[in-house]
Order: structure tokens, then sequence, then C-alpha cells
């Protein structure tokens, strides 16, 4: 099914709707806060202040000395005060506002506020009231000093509350204004921050349309923030697996093709020959049908490499550790060699130095030697010498297999543990399916095992690896001598 296309605009339009209604909601919230809730904002913090201010003047005036601190408070915040003691009589007054005080001189307003103090449960009152002469709004506070049922005396407070409407008229302009500029700015913001914020992420996408049509060497391009340079980084190493995945898969596909044409040519070749020249000569059948069974034994040798491989590398492979004495194992594999001596004249020689208990996966470490051993016989001298060496080291126990070969150039070094690679230094037919080095680097990363190869061209080869006992798995090492390498 063919993929919709999305335009490459749909960030800009989601980042620019974004930041309107960023912009929107918060125009939408000054103007509730301005507009509508102002006044009740304007009666509350006035109500807060002439409370606070109220405890301060009981203190003071529970302390005898009040006067001029009361003169000080009345200026400062636009008070009427008047304190009358414990039988209501008028003990100071303060007329800063002059005829515009509501609790004097109005129709005994003070005498009214008092008697509504005395039916509050809390010995405290306040509320809103309209001044007879000014028609102005005003804020009226009362509350006793001292006990309810002893009192010192009554503090009563009164504030003129001005009107908000004529602000808010105006704040009402100045919102309008302030919205109409403020979102043609976040407009031309948005689309710039937008197109900025856009950019590397239609690059990286339009590279990746590259990389989905198989265009795997592609270098994605996300600069410009740290974000999609992440992505472009994360994405640039993805593209570079998966060409070094299909990279391998075609070379496995490619190699296997060639390993199992011979064969399976073998096999049609010597059964056409024994249906047509040797089916009544028994001596010819016998020699043609073992060239089809071993043909037959070595594509089946081939196909078992594969899944093994394939499961080592996969992690599907499990290891089964068991604890024995690496010394005796060794002498039986070699013994085991020891038989071809008679028959190809291959020499087989062991040295250790005493019993190497370790705790490892026995046959999977057996597949390892006897890998390496057969390596060894494919590519070791006219002597046909081949070396198995068992050391205690520091690190661990080192087991090494030597043949006297030809050695390998640096370049072989570097290959020589891949799927399928066989180095030319040989003369004689070469057993093998190609995998039994790449066999043998899985399994020692599967244990984590150091391991690796030292040749020198002329001399020969040497392929090592190290079981480590007591101490944590180590790095593969790599020498300094020239002409070794560690896959």
């Amino acid at each position: 099914m063919k993929r919709k296309r999305r335009p490459n605009n749909s960030m800009r339009r989601t980042i620019w709707f974004w930041f309107m209604e960023f912009v929107l909601v918060t125009f939408l919230l000054l103007w509730i806060c301005q507009v509508l809730f102002l006044q009740n904002f304007y009666d509350r913090m006035k109500t807060n202040d002439i409370m606070r201010l109220a405890d301060k003047m009981v203190t003071l005036y529970q302390k005898g000395s009040y006067e001029d601190e009361f003169l000080n408070i009345a200026i400062e915040n636009d008070l009427c005060i008047e304190v009358r003691d414990r039988f209501k009589r008028s003990a100071y007054q303060q007329h800063i506002m002059g005829g515009s005080c509501f609790i004097h001189g109005y129709n005994n307003h003070a005498r009214k506020i008092l008697d509504k103090l005395m039916e509050s449960e809390n010995s405290v009152y306040y509320g809103w009231d309209e001044h007879p002469v000014t028609k102005s709004k005003v804020l009226i506070y009362a509350r006793v000093i001292g006990p309810k049922d002893n009192p010192q005396g009554y503090l009563i407070l009164n504030t003129p509350l001005a009107p908000v409407s004529a602000t808010v008229s105006i704040i009402r302009r100045q919102l309008i204004i302030i919205t109409i500029l403020l979102g043609l700015i976040a407009v031309i913001i948005s689309m710039i921050v937008s197109d900025r914020l856009s950019k590397p992420i239609v690059r990286v996408t339009k590279d990746a349309e590259q990389l989905a049509h198989g265009n795997y060497d592609i270098q994605f391009d996300g600069s410009g923030y740290d974000e999609a340079e992440r992505l472009a980084e994360t994405l640039t190493y993805a593209s570079r697996e998966i060409n070094r995945v299909d990279t391998m898969q075609r070379d496995l596909i490619a190699n296997a093709s060639h390993d199992l044409r011979t064969p399976l040519t073998m096999l049609k070749a010597y059964a056409e020959m024994i249906r047509d020249l040797s089916g009544d000569n028994p001596v010819k059948r016998n020699e043609h049908l073992q060239v089809i069974i071993e043909e037959t034994d070595r594509l089946t040798a081939l196909v078992n490499d594969i899944l093994d491989l394939s499961k080592y590398e996969n992690g599907k492979m499990t290891l089964e550790r068991s604890e024995f004495d690496m010394e005796e194992r060794l002498n039986e594999i070699v013994d085991r060699y020891r038989g071809l001596s008679e028959v190809s004249g291959y020499t087989f020689t062991l040295e250790t130095d005493g019993p190497a208990p370790v705790c490892c996966d026995a046959g999977k470490i057996e597949q390892v030697i006897c890998n390496l051993m057969n390596n060894a016989m494919n590519y070791t001298g006219e002597d046909k010498q081949i070396f198995v060496t068992l050391s205690h080291e520091q690190d661990g126990i080192r087991i090494a297999v030597r043949d006297t070969g030809k050695g390998m150039d640096q370049e072989t070094l570097s290959r020589i543990f891949d799927k399928y690679y066989r180095s030319e230094n040989y003369k004689r037919a070469v057993r093998g399916t190609g995998l039994g080095l790449s066999i043998v680097k899985a399994i020692l990363r599967m244990h984590d095992y150091a391991f690796g190869v030292d040749s020198t061209v002329g001399v020969g080869s040497t392929f090592w690896f190290i079981i480590h006992s007591d101490e944590p798995p180590k790095l593969q090492k790599t020498d300094s001598e020239p002409g070794s390498s560690k896959a």
C-alpha cells in the first residue's frame, strides 16, 4: 500500500497553533483577572490591609502610647479612626478625611456600627456601605479591644473604596491595543520559530525517505537543535547497522550458495556415474558412493555450522558451565587427533604446565579447540607440525594452537575471524566450511574470554584464548609486537 505523504509544513503549523493557543490563553487570563475580577480583588485587598492595621493599632492602644502612631497610620492609609472606651464613650478620633469620614457626624453611624459589633460572634465586624453625602463606597471595620465579656474598648475604622470602573475601562482599552499588537508579534515569532524548529526535522525526514528506498550510506543532518542532532546521530548509526547487516546477509547468501553448489554438483555427478557407468562394478560403485557420503557429510557440516553460528549471533545459544580439568580434557582431544598421524602424517605436540581446573561450557570450549586445530591442519607447513600449549598466566589459563605455515599479513589478520574468509597461504586441500573461526569468536565472546592471533610472515601463526579463573573477564588484549593482531 502506498504511504500517504504528509506535507512538509505540518510541523510548522503545529508549532504555530501551539504558540497561538498559549498567547490566547495568556490574554484570556489577563482579561479575566484585570477586567472581570479587578473590583473583587481590590475589595479583598483593602479588607486584608485594614485587618492587618487594626491588629497593629490594638497592640499600640494596649501599650498606652498610641496617638502619634495612629495619626501616621491614618495619614499613610487614608483612614478615619475612632476609639471608644469600655463604656462606649469616645476616647480618640482622627478625621483624616474631614467631612468624608463615614463614622463621624452622620446619623450616629458609629453607634450603629458598635451595635452590629456586639451582635457578632467573633468580636469583629466589617462591611461596605455608601457615604450619605459623597455617595462613595466605604469599607467599615470594627473590633473589640480585649475580651468581649470584659472589653478594654472598641476600635472603629473606615476607608473609602475607590471606584474601579473607570480604571477597568482604561485597562480594557489598553488590553485591546496590547492584544492586537502582541497577536501580530506572536504570528511573526511563531512563524520564525516554527520554521527554525522544523527545518532539521524536514531534513531528517527527507534523508529517512532515502534510507527507506535502500540508500544506506546516507548521512543524516540534524544540525540546529540538540534533540534533532541526537535523532540524526541515532538514524545515521541505524543506517550503518542496517547496511552492515544487509552486507552480511548478501555475503552469507553468496558464500553459502557457493559452498552448497560444489557438493551438490559432486553429488549429482557421482550419482549419474553410478547410474550410467559403475552401477554394475562393485569397486567403482563403492568409490563413488563414498564420495557421495563424504559430500553429504560436508553439506551436513556446513548447514550445522550455519545454524550454530546463527544461534550464537542471535543470542539463542546458552552456556552450560561445569567444573573440569582443562589439562585432562586437552589431552583427550589431542589424543584423538594423533590418530590422524598414521594416515595423514600430522604431528601433534601438547605442552602443559600442570592441572588447570576451570568452570566453563566444556562442549563449546572443546569445539573451539577442535576448530583451531582443524585450522592449523589446513595452514601448517610441509612438516605438518602443530603445537598445542596450556599455560597458567596472571589472567587465567592460556590455551594456544600454533602452526608452522607461511603466516599472515596485517590485512589477513584483520579479517581472519570473518565468516567464510580463508587465507590463501596454503597448498593442501582445505578442510571445513569457512565458518570455524567465526564460531570460535562467537563462543569466546559468549564466555567473555580474551582471544586473538599472533602471526609472523614466514614463521607461522598462533591462535590463543584465555579462560579466566579467579579474576573477572577482561577485554581482548592487543600485543604491541609487530606482525601480531588480536580479534
